[in-house]
């Protein structure tokens, strides 16, 4: 591998190839070679790919920055000039899609691996043959959401199992976006269902229709929205009170598997959307109990039930032709993560397998201080 000619197409911010290529990792998928950058550096995105067999790039996504105020933040965020997108941020497993040889296309995870499992549902779900057949360029940014993936289980309205919702279309080596109304256009054309758009405005306007797309959302217990500009290149995202708490539930359920960082940005961003938000005593007196009541609650039950000897982890079902469940088996496992089955059925011709992603690092601490065990503060 050409190192200098691929950091030349990166357009990465060193000259010394060393310096970037020092932070990819080797992975083999499928029978090729894939390096993978796992974490962002000198202007290249985390989870970018380079498959060395056929000379591809797919670019990572950038991280989206977030503001906690919606005034100022919305119109300090964007250029006056620029008029704002106002669309659905959805609860899911971010993943990219792109045709990276002749054969099928790959749907790689945010850190740049390759998910069997949705890759063969984009497959089954999508009409990637079609679509890359005239826009093999261009990776499809997709969200996996409903009750039955390997990775999120958030339930939406009319999701039985899981569907993919389009949020970006990108170009695969340069990650530039196309603009939203030329993807909602393009995705329109191939039937690629969309998050819901709110509204279009000047940003001085954005900020009453993206409060009240954000009480909709919360009301609805949904996750929140992303402000874009109209050529997709600014991006910055406002999430809802629903989906803080939640975020603390699930973290306070496995406590000793989330960092402190985590439970600390929930807190802020709930504060500072309460600040701005809640000037009613009442109201925040209210916002305030279900704040402790998603950090405690979840946490006792998790206590109970390593007390009562059951499993603790997240639970997941997902369904597909047996050499996908086997092949998801293999990969979650290949990550180092302890899994415990549940339940293994057939229905319909397909394997459903219910199982648990252990967190060990829970169960143990709790089991040890159960057993009396001493706490270090």
């Amino acid at each position: 591998m050409d190192r200098d000619e691929y950091l030349e197409r990166l357009e990465a911010t060193t000259e010394a190839s060393a310096d970037l290529f020092e932070h990819f990792e080797e992975r083999a998928t499928a029978g090729r070679t894939h390096y993978v950058l796992t974490a962002a550096r000198h202007g290249v995105e985390r989870g970018t790919v380079i498959v060395e067999e056929t000379e591809t790039i797919v670019r990572g996504y950038p991280s989206i920055p977030r503001i906690l105020v919606l005034d100022p933040g919305v119109p300090s965020f964007f250029e006056e000039s620029e008029t704002v997108a106002i669309e659905e941020k959805l609860d899911g497993f971010n993943v990219r899609i792109a045709a990276v040889d002749d054969g099928d296309p790959l749907a790689f995870t945010r850190s740049g691996y390759v998910c069997p499992y949705t890759t063969a549902r984009a497959r089954d779900r999508l009409p990637l043959e079609e679509f890359f057949a005239s826009h093999s360029e261009k990776t499809l940014c997709a969200e996996l959401v409903g009750p039955e993936t390997p990775y999120s289980t958030h339930e939406y309205e009319g999701v039985d199992t899981h569907e993919f919702r389009v949020f970006d279309v990108r170009d695969r080596e340069s990650g530039e976006p196309l603009a939203v109304a030329d993807r909602r256009r393009l995705c329109e054309e191939y039937g690629l269902t969309q998050p819901r758009l709110f509204d279009r405005a000047a940003p001085s306007d954005a900020v009453r229709p993206t409060r009240a797309a954000i009480e909709e959302l919360d009301a609805a217990g949904r996750e929140g929205v992303v402000l874009k500009s109209a050529d997709g290149e600014r991006l910055v995202k406002y999430t809802t009170e629903a989906q803080h708490h939640e975020e603390l539930a699930y973290a306070f359920s496995l406590p000793f598997d989330h960092g402190r960082d985590f439970v600390f940005s929930r807190i802020v961003r709930d504060a500072f959307q309460a600040a701005e938000s809640d000037a009613d005593e009442d109201r925040l007196e209210e916002r305030a109990r279900d704040l402790g009541e998603s950090i405690l609650r979840p946490m006792v039950s998790t206590i109970r039930d390593v007390e009562a000897g059951e499993t603790v982890g997240e639970r997941h079902t997902v369904r597909g032709d047996p050499e996908t469940i086997e092949a998801l088996l293999e990969h979650l496992r290949g990550q180092s993560l302890t899994i415990d089955l549940e339940s293994d059925r057939r229905e319909d011709g397909e394997r459903v397998l219910e199982f648990v992603k252990v967190a060990e690092s829970s169960r143990d601490r709790i089991r040890y201080y159960l057993n009396g065990g001493t706490r270090d503060e």
